[in-house]
């Protein structure tokens, strides 16, 4: 019984992602740990045409990369990232204020006439 729970507590934690990884500044491993199949030859691609060409600026880029094509891409483009700095969440839309109901304007007090 403990050895299946090992087994599916592994299995379960390979499954997990990593969380995305800078191409513009991780190493070869870095890559090939937090890229979804990943392995060091690709994440190596990365890194030589990196040395060779600057750093990538966009998700096409990564389409010059000999052994990466669109479909890679579209399943890697969680993976990584092109700064260290992670993407600011979009907020979401605010609603435009409700005008509150004006109320009645109060009138003001008359003065009973004085008598002579």
């Amino acid at each position: 019984m403990i050895k299946r729970l090992l087994t599916l507590a592994i299995l379960f934690s390979a499954n997990v992602s990593a969380s995305p990884v800078n191409i513009n500044t991780a190493d070869a491993q870095k890559i090939a740990d937090s890229v979804s199949g990943f392995g060091l030859k690709k994440a190596q691609a990365i890194i030589d045409y990196r040395t060779k060409n600057g750093d990538f600026k966009t998700l096409e880029d990564l389409n010059k990369v000999s052994g990466i094509g669109a479909k890679t891409i579209e399943k890697i483009k969680s993976d990584i990232l092109f700064s260290d700095v992670a993407p600011a969440p979009v907020a979401a839309p605010v609603a435009a204020p409700v005008a509150a109901p004006v109320a009645a304007p109060v009138a003001a007090p008359v003065a009973a006439p004085v008598a002579k």
